[in-house]
């Protein structure tokens, strides 16, 4: 049986009297690549951002690897949890993120500094492995001005892995791309998802979804209506909503 690596019940965010997630059930096993698709404004960014508590959820409990995280009105978090959990769960943003006055290498060795608490020859050793990984040997010294796009998101994904995450977030990380380098972040991905990184997907990318995915989500207003293997959700969807995204998406 697979080790369970994140169980969500019940989970629900809002802002104000805007509900942007309600009453989510979600388990992601190691090595599992889940691929979450859906209209803007479904919910399927604010989830995964709840999942590594860069948002905090109103209701609901997260396990994420033994350790159990409540919320609702009057509940703490440990901070100590947190901080765990968050070093082993990692995020890749669809705007880069990076520091423009530090190199390639300074962006990816400063978070193993300050987050793993690497010291700088261990961290910087460390930075330069990765970026070799996705392919910037030869940008270590480079600052993301002088980088294309795919290459800024590459930096980012070094920076990513350097943690040795357990879990791996990639919300929406191609959609600011040029179409031509896509496809080269999408391969980087892919490769992760075949070394067996644990993965929770954004994306609008249905041939990465049908490829790589061990299962998709369809998200529409801030519920999950339908969720299964991507041959099942793609070919054949069962809901109404996920047909009529899925035709809008042929369509274009």
């Amino acid at each position: 049986m697979a080790e369970e690596i994140l169980r969500l019940e019940g989970l629900s965010k809002s802002y104000g009297d805007l509900q942007v997630l309600e009453s989510i059930d979600l388990t992601l096993t190691k090595g599992e690549v889940v691929v979450l698709v859906g209209r803007s404004g479904a919910g399927k960014s604010t989830l995964i951002r709840c999942v590594n508590l860069i948002e905090m959820p109103e209701a609901g409990t997260m396990h994420f690897r033994g350790m159990e995280f409540e919320f609702g009105h009057g509940k703490k978090l440990d901070r100590k949890r947190v901080q765990t959990l968050r070093t082993q769960v990692s995020m890749v943003f669809q705007h880069f993120n990076l520091w423009p006055h530090l190199t390639a290498k300074g962006n990816v060795t400063l978070a193993l500094e300050k987050v793993l608490g690497l010291s700088s020859q261990a961290a910087e050793a460390r930075a330069v492995e990765e970026l070799e990984r996705v392919g910037l040997g030869d940008k270590i010294d480079a600052y993301p001005g002088t980088l294309s796009g795919g290459q800024k998101q590459r930096v980012a994904i070094a920076r990513a892995l350097a943690a040795d995450p357990v879990l791996m977030l990639f919300d929406e990380v191609t959609s600011a791309l040029d179409p031509e380098l896509v496809a080269g972040i999408l391969e980087e991905m892919k490769k992760l998802a075949q070394a067996g990184m644990t993965m929770m997907v954004v994306t609008h990318e249905m041939g990465f979804a049908r490829e790589v995915g061990d299962s998709i989500i369809f998200m529409d207003q801030c519920r999950i209506v339908e969720q299964g293997p991507p041959e099942q959700v793609l070919s054949d969807p069962q809901h109404v909503e996920t047909k009529r995204f899925l035709g809008t998406i042929i369509h274009h």
